[in-house]
């Protein structure tokens, strides 16, 4: 009787304990595909793979990917991160573009090569001729990133480039100026990056802890980013006018920080929309989306503008970003005059902080709250705004406008980057 009990007790056992393996096993197939992984070195990189797995990193679909329901075509998600499984942090995660743009980026891909089905991606973009000179050199050069859309490349000086290479933390030694220890593998996740999505670079190349106004990069899994979080600025267009008026300052005052700063380098707007820009836990201003920067180096010069590729000159890595051919590009970077970040400004963002609703609809009155700053500020936006104005006027004009709201910043607690300094402050 206690053998056939163990018999029959045996593969009941076994057959609980097989849906715990196969669901484990289903789970990390599901977030294996979730991130890109299986498309790599199609992608970004892998830095922060293992915090990731080790439930480091949480955010909804994580947690219970069976259960949980398809992001769509969520291109950001909010998540937390920890150290030491004890205190969270919040952060952002983010795809180099959205599940539907990667998808027809892949089928592009493959019919660059012929193929009209499924293809080894990898594979096709090793064979590219962009790639193969990538592969044998030690540099990255500027003829080696010529034709690729982002505006971080429209016009790259050595100087930049070396910056790039210098400072890409998906390899594990970061600080050289050659690719030597760069794989193929690296090489090849660096190359795509770049022609993907600027965004993981920049927060690389120029990173908070030295002063920049842009978010933490953590790192990358597959095809998918984390970065430090932060609160959208539209948050703050219905929140008093002392947090309006210390955002707006805070807009031109990072602006001017992007445009003459110790390296040499000018990071301009190519375009501007409100999501570009976060607030920290601090209350400091940050741009959270960096993706259409651009950026001149004053120190070596401008190249001249390089011909668009088009016909036998383009390759699959010149659009992969549009997964469409002709693909839309910047403009000529001798055609970005001083003033054009602060004109794009004055355009979308500032007039929804400083200007109540209905000035900005219609009507020239103000509301009591806006009285007291009211008098010069549409002159000044409107100057700043202005395109067909020269350069000296468009920067008078956000001086001025910097100048007549730096009194009436606040100074307490709820700003905490710049407290208690600031009451030591006399512009305060």
């Amino acid at each position: 009787m206690l053998l056939f009990a163990l018999l029959c007790w045996a593969p009941a056992s076994l057959e609980s304990g097989s849906p715990s393996i196969a669901t484990q096993q289903r789970t990390l197939s599901l977030r294996r595909a979730f991130l890109g992984l299986d498309k790599c070195n199609a992608c970004v990189g892998t830095s922060i793979c293992k915090k990731l797995f080790k439930d480091h990193i949480r955010f909804d679909w994580w947690i219970a990917p069976e259960q949980a329901v398809p992001l769509d075509e969520r291109q950001i998600i909010l998540g937390n991160l920890t150290d030491d499984s004890m205190s969270w942090r919040p952060i952002l995660l983010a795809f180099l573009s959205s599940p539907h743009q990667h998808n027809l980026s892949d089928c592009f891909i493959c019919r660059s090569a012929g193929r009209r089905g499924p293809c080894s991606i990898e594979a096709v973009l090793r064979a590219t001729p962009r790639f193969q000179r990538w592969r044998q050199s030690h540099l990255l050069l500027p003829h080696m990133v010529q034709g690729l859309a982002p505006p971080l490349l429209r016009c790259p000086s050595q100087r930049l480039l070396d910056r790039v290479v210098r400072r890409y933390a998906e390899v594990a030694d970061v600080g050289s100026l050659q690719m030597k220890h760069f794989s193929e593998k690296d090489k090849l996740r660096l190359l795509f990056t770049l022609a993907v999505s600027q965004q993981p670079l920049i927060l690389q190349m120029f990173p908070s802890t030295e002063g920049w106004p842009f978010p933490r990069y953590h790192g990358a899994c597959g095809r998918l980013m984390v970065w430090t979080g932060s609160r959208p600025l539209s948050g703050l267009y219905g929140a008093s006018m002392e947090q309006r008026v210390d955002a707006a300052y805070q807009l031109i005052q990072l602006t001017q920080g992007l445009g003459s700063n110790s390296l040499g380098f000018r990071l301009y707007y190519t375009r501007l929309e409100e999501d570009m820009f976060g607030v920290s836990w601090d209350g400091k201003m940050v741009i959270s989306d960096a993706s259409t920067l651009g950026v001149l180096d004053l120190v070596q010069g401008i190249p001249p503008d390089p011909p668009s590729p088009s016909g036998p000159e383009e390759d699959v890595f010149s659009c992969l970003g549009q997964a469409v051919s002709p693909c839309a590009r910047p403009p000529p970077c001798s055609s970005v005059r001083p003033s054009q970040s602060f004109s794009l400004l004055c355009t979308h963002l500032l007039p929804k902080l400083l200007l109540p609703t209905r000035e900005r609809q219609a009507g020239h009155e103000f509301d009591t709250q806006t009285d007291h700053l009211a008098s010069g500020v549409p002159l000044l936006l409107r100057v700043c705004a202005d395109t067909n104005q020269p350069d000296w006027k468009i920067l008078w004009a956000v001086q001025a406008l910097k100048d007549s709201l730096r009194p009436l910043r606040p100074c307490h607690k709820d700003y905490a980057y710049k407290y208690p300094e600031c009451r030591y402050d006399q512009g305060y």
